[in-house]
């Protein structure tokens, strides 16, 4: 099957009066230009976008390395909104699962519930193909929840300032990763321990002490910064404005924190962000005390 359309292809207006793009390749486009992510993050986010526009089209997406520089079919927007969309996706979920681990083929398939998401909010899809899609249940050994003391294990490793704020971050608020790598300076109300904007996320203690120590001097620019400058095709957003250093990456993050949890994981592997986040999750004090920290926190 093809089909002939082209980024110079018409456009049709959504209901709300939003110009939406005819084809899907334009409409991941207008959708990363609204996320605040990392060079690298964007990569990843484009990639798992486009590996889903093939099955959407009946063929199948290139394998290894070759599908991150393959450009994607052509394919209309308006096909989400068909009945075969929504076989074709799960049909493609369930041979992903036998090429990928379940933690990769889960984000990719968040990753594209995102977009449909922002797409359908537009107006300019009013199906939602990905609903009823559902990943693979990890392996009975990612779901274990951290202790305490092994996370107390986690603070007491000789990580630097940058890697202690995060991990104390991402524990004390068990907000999602990405997130908190997207914050900039400007988002931080340090005195309340909180951002200053909706969705609320709030933070205790250890990342109050740290957060204070990594900003200082900068009143800008994105909070958790690479140890080197950023590539000049770096968008402004995603640097810091004195130092150049540009904004830390999902794929950083976490290999930094998996290589130091190594040595402490008693099957040698080394833990992820997200298990950190889980324990977060299940450590956190009943909403009554978190009330009382932050009321007691200087105005």
């Amino acid at each position: 099957m093809g089909w002939l359309f082209s980024e110079e292809a018409a456009v049709f207006t959504a209901a709300d009066g939003d110009v939406a793009p005819v084809e899907y390749a334009v409409a991941i486009d207008r959708y990363l230009e609204t996320l605040r992510l990392s060079p690298a993050s964007r990569r990843v986010y484009r990639i798992a976008l486009a590996t889903w526009a093939w099955p959407l089209v009946g063929r199948t997406p290139p394998g290894g390395r070759e599908r991150r520089g393959a450009p994607p079919p052509i394919v209309p927007l308006a096909l989400l909104d068909t009945p075969a969309a929504r076989d074709r996706l799960r049909e493609a979920l369930a041979e992903r699962a036998a090429a990928v681990d379940a933690r990769t083929l889960g984000r990719e398939l968040s990753i594209l519930r995102g977009a449909v998401g922002w797409w359908r909010n537009r107006g300019w899809i009013s199906g939602d193909p990905v609903g009823p899609l559902r990943s693979p249940a990890l392996p009975a050994t990612s779901g274990e929840i951290l202790s305490g003391e092994q996370v107390a294990e986690i603070f007491r490793l000789p990580a630097g300032l940058r890697e202690q704020t995060f991990w104390r971050l991402l524990y004390e608020t068990a907000a999602p990763v990405e997130r908190l790598l997207a914050l900039n300076v400007d988002d931080l109300d340090l005195p309340r321990r909180r951002l200053r904007r909706a969705p609320a996320i709030r933070w205790r203690a250890g990342a109050a002490r740290l957060l204070p120590l990594l900003l200082l001097g900068r009143g800008t620019g994105p909070v958790l910064l690479t140890e080197r400058r950023a590539a000049r095709a770096t968008p402004p957003g995603d640097r810091d404005p004195v130092t150049g250093r540009g904004r830390l990456s999902y794929r950083r993050a976490a290999e930094l924190f998996t290589g130091a949890t190594r040595p402490l994981d008693p099957a040698g592997h080394g833990w992820t962000l997200r298990h950190l986040r889980a324990a977060g999750q299940a450590h956190r004090p009943s909403s009554q005390a978190h009330r009382r920290s932050a009321q007691a926190s200087p105005a």
